[in-house]
């Protein structure tokens, strides 16, 4: 038996199953291909380590993974067992066992605070519609009351921001609810019959305020450059982010972990 490497996709796959044989054409005919999908995001602090038979594979720390095998059974062989672990600590996270005749495998999930979990699932897409939901995680700050995540237009011209509609009460670590608003124009705007140009930003407050969660913080928040991800504000779009903390000197900013 033995493991092939990873492939780009799975119609290619097959054709390099076809050219790997161990004689000829003999191993295309007489091994059977389990085709299995793994797909997710490794939101822990130790890398993931995939044990397939004698295939080891290692997924990032808090980082997204998509990958597709093919496993070949052989002989007499009816069944393999794939197992996935924390490589630093042992830790089994997932382990399941497969039969040569279980088809197409597909498993996804999203591994946070030492839990496999599902991944979570996009809005349903609506004409002239924003939709975003949020997992926020903060990294740097390690901030553990809820935060409200307000959507706002900021006009350049007089500095000043407008707020659309927020999601309340999100809970650090937690997929949030879904927060939809209608597209707009960044461009050709006005405030106060004066011509502006317009940014879409997303602002973080200390649940039910007005106050930016950083405050009482080691960092600072700038208005323009301090935003949770965001999808483009003209066009219709169906979001999910998981974003982290990091910083520019004392500023905080936000890395884009995951999109949907």
């Amino acid at each position: 038996m033995k493991i092939l490497s990873m492939i780009c996709s799975l119609a290619a796959g097959l054709l390099v199953l076809s050219s790997c044989s161990k004689g000829k054409n003999d191993f295309y005919y007489k091994a059977d291909v389990l085709p299995v999908s793994i797909k997710g995001y490794n939101g822990g602090n130790s890398p993931l380590e995939l044990k397939m038979d004698t295939f080891r594979f290692e997924y990032s720390a808090n980082a997204p993974f998509d990958q597709t095998l093919g496993y070949s059974f052989t002989g007499q062989q009816d069944k393999v067992n794939l197992l996935i672990t924390e490589k630093e600590t042992g830790k089994l996270v997932m382990e399941k066992v497969f039969k040569r005749d279980s088809g197409p495998v597909k498993i996804n999930f999203l591994y946070l605070d030492g839990q496999a979990g599902d991944m979570p699932e996009r809005p349903v897409a609506e004409e002239g519609k924003i939709k975003v939901k949020y997992m926020f995680r903060p990294t740097l700050t390690q901030y553990k009351e809820p935060v409200d995540i307000a959507l706002v237009k900021y006009y350049l011209t007089p500095k000043v921001f407008e707020e659309i509609t927020r999601l309340k009460n999100v809970k650090p670590n937690e997929m949030s609810e879904t927060v939809s608003l209608s597209t707009f124009s960044t461009t050709g705007q006005q405030y106060n019959g004066q011509p502006t140009a317009v940014l879409f930003r997303a602002y973080i407050y200390k649940a039910g305020t007005n106050e930016f969660y950083t405050t009482g913080t080691d960092y600072s928040w700038n208005a323009t450059l301090s935003t949770a991800p965001l999808p483009p504000a003209s066009s219709a779009s169906a979001k999910v982010y998981i974003f982290s903390e990091s910083a520019a000197g004392n500023s905080i900013r936000f890395i884009k972990n995951l999109e949907l």
